[in-house]
């Protein structure tokens, strides 16, 4: 079986790592859904991917003339003061607004919406009984230090999800090799070919799975690395096509924008 993984929860269908795109990745049928951990100021865990604030909120305009908008030099109470939604009715980044896949009325709602806390995308999870893909990001700035590894497993261990239904991951292997080690009840992902590189370094494959980048392997070496016994999920997967050639292939999971296209091709294999 081939999962299919809502990156960021359903991207294409509404701003990312939001509650209205969780929501939108178990409407359309996702397997699981992806997020990123970052890091406040203040050491809360919220669900961002950006390093910055400036693409998916209106940082700049809520808080003019901030010498940094990096996330970690911003507290919580700042962040939720933010539009986290309204990026993405203005630029459309998928064009399923223009192509009418996303309706006015919701479209309208997104505006205004929040960027969420780990415990309230944990809470959504729980009441759906789904599982997800928790990416740790690097930590950079004021986070450097921070004990996030720790605050992850409490907030996960105090949410009640069953941890069958939590992955980690991270490009850090460092978090990961540290989550093993405290909670070896959870399954850990190390993450490969980062932005800026140009393989995805396999190491010694000593961990089990690995979720790579799909622009930097091809068909026979996913197969040769499978052969091996190890599990690999590859994102981020929107091309229908590719997405029936890794299959074919082995993949054990696609992270993908697109889950709705996904499940169409699944139902159809």
């Amino acid at each position: 079986m081939v999962f299919n993984s809502a990156h960021r929860g359903a991207r294409s269908l509404a701003p990312e790592n939001t509650l209205a795109a969780i929501q939108k990745g178990y409407e359309v049928g996702a397997h699981l859904w992806e997020t990123d951990i970052s890091v406040t100021k203040d050491g809360q865990l919220v669900l961002f991917h950006d390093d910055t604030l400036e693409r998916t909120t209106d940082a700049l305009t809520r808080f003019p003339n901030r010498e940094s908008y990096a996330i970690s030099d911003f507290t919580l109470e700042e962040l939720r003061q933010l539009d986290a939604g309204s990026w993405f009715v203005d630029t459309d980044p998928f064009g399923q607004i223009n192509a009418g896949n996303i309706s006015t009325e919701e479209s309208e709602g997104f505006k205004g919406i929040k960027i969420p806390t780990l415990e309230e995308g944990l809470a959504f999870t729980v009441s759906k009984n789904w599982p997800v893909n928790l990416e740790i990001k690097t930590l950079l700035g004021s986070a450097v230090g921070f004990p996030v590894v720790d605050k992850t497993l409490e907030a996960v261990k105090k949410s009640g999800i069953e941890p069958a239904h939590v992955f980690f991951s991270s490009f850090d292997h460092t978090l990961i090799d540290e989550i093993k080690r405290k909670a070896p009840e959870f399954d850990i992902q190390a993450l490969l070919g980062d932005d800026g590189e140009t393989t995805n370094n396999w190491g010694d494959f000593s961990y089990d799975t690995y979720n790579a980048n799909q622009d930097l392997i091809t068909f026979d070496e996913l197969r040769s690395i499978v052969a091996k016994g190890k599990t690999v999920n590859l994102y981020t997967v929107n091309d229908p096509e590719r997405m029936k050639a890794f299959i074919e292939a082995g993949v054990t999971s696609l992270i993908t924008d697109y889950p709705q296209v996904l499940k169409q091709i699944l139902e159809g294999v």
